[in-house]
């Protein structure tokens, strides 16, 4: 049986985004809400090392400065939100 959640004192800004996120996914605010939820508890699939080489490739990476600097700059997006 499905059950109701609410949120309270949610910052105006954090509300604001997620309005603009909703609005970018066309979504309503309650279904971006779910998919969030659903996104975060969801089963993360472990690559096996042929899986995980073929997205090396697909990336581009040829060398381990180039790939301290894809981690970095991808640490670094992680790291504003």
């Amino acid at each position: 049986m499905p059950v109701n959640l609410s949120i309270k004192n949610v910052p105006d800004h954090v509300a604001e985004m997620l309005r603009k996120r909703a609005s970018e996914h066309h979504r309503s605010l309650q279904g971006e809400l779910m998919a969030i939820l659903e996104e975060s508890i969801e089963d993360k699939k472990l690559l096996t090392p042929s899986e995980l080489f073929l997205k090396v490739q697909a990336i581009g990476l040829k060398t381990p400065e180039e790939s301290l600097d894809f981690i970095r700059k991808d640490r670094d997006v992680h790291s504003r939100r």
